[in-house]
């Protein structure tokens, strides 16, 4: 591991400032889960490392009616299935972060820092993608709110710009009738990285019988995680059924184009994206029956 200078500042306008007078590369880190690994095994050539746990914006989880829910960029995922407005509203967020890592890891690592390393694996985006999160972003221009199917541009690569920070993910409220889920297949129960993975939110109509719209999102399939557009278009207008699913999983798996590589192959990969984003929608819609 090279050296490189670190700062811990407490404030968002002092993390900006340092970001900006700093000629060399500068990484930010949150739980450092995925940045202290990399640090140690790829060499990086980094000037500077801010750590980011300090500023109490980027710890704090809120929640209402009218914003939604907003998490902040390095609060940890045992924060996250500990929260009480998530519980009771955002099922697929708790999918996800009961399942990163150990229980070690979940306290530290953060549904940003996930967002952040743009992994085409990350079970936090796949579950923030198919709830429709903004990633609110701050930099020495101002302020940004990107979609969060545009923010991993590339494996390992995400479209902060230089002197950018993400702030927190904020996603809607839930929707009358409404439910989600988020299932992967991975060789071990925890500590392991998905083989594949689906993010499902549905909304029913007042009968229960009909979805009115629907976000799908597919995890290590693609060299970013992918929002299945033309799987939530195959379920919109229709009434729920195992028919219905079952061509739905049949869009998805025959959407991708996922490489082989050594956790999967591409035909195992075209395999479970069909049999998860089944079992998922399955799940989500009697979680938005049960919820009404």
């Amino acid at each position: 591991m090279k050296t490189f200078d670190y700062e811990a500042p407490v404030t968002i306008d002092q993390t900006i400032t340092l970001m900006s007078k700093t000629r060399g590369k500068t990484l930010l880190l949150a739980g450092g889960t995925d940045l202290l690994v990399q640090l140690r095994y790829s060499n990086q050539d980094v000037d500077l490392v801010i750590d980011v746990k300090g500023i109490p914006e980027l710890n704090q989880i809120n929640y209402d009616e009218f914003s939604g829910l907003v998490i902040g960029a390095a609060a940890p995922c045992s924060q996250i299935y500990e929260s009480a407005p998530v519980l009771e509203n955002f099922p697929a967020i708790i999918d996800a972060a009961t399942i990163i890592g150990g229980k070690a890891i979940q306290n530290r690592a953060s549904f940003g820092g996930n967002l952040c390393n743009a992994s085409p694996s990350g079970d936090a985006i796949g579950a923030m993608m198919s709830l429709g999160a903004i990633c609110n972003v701050v930099g020495s221009e101002g302020v940004r709110n990107i979609p969060i199917e545009d923010f991993c541009i590339a494996p390992g690569k995400n479209a902060l710009e230089k002197g950018e920070m993400l702030i927190s993910i904020q996603i809607p409220s839930p929707r009358p009738n409404s439910g989600s889920h988020y299932l992967r297949f991975t060789p071990r129960a925890e500590m392991d990285i998905a083989v594949a993975g689906v993010g499902a939110s549905i909304e029913l109509d007042s009968d229960l019988n009909k979805i009115l719209s629907a976000r799908i999102a597919l995890v290590a399939v693609a060299p970013t995680p992918v929002l299945a557009t033309e799987v939530s278009e195959s379920l919109v207008g229709q009434k729920t059924s195992g028919s219905l699913l079952e061509k739905a999983a049949n869009i998805a798996k025959e959407t991708i184009s996922p490489i082989t590589d050594v956790r999967g192959s591409a035909s195992q990969r075209k395999h479970l994206i069909g049999v998860l984003t089944r079992r998922c929608l399955d799940i989500a819609v009697k979680r938005a029956v049960q919820v009404s």
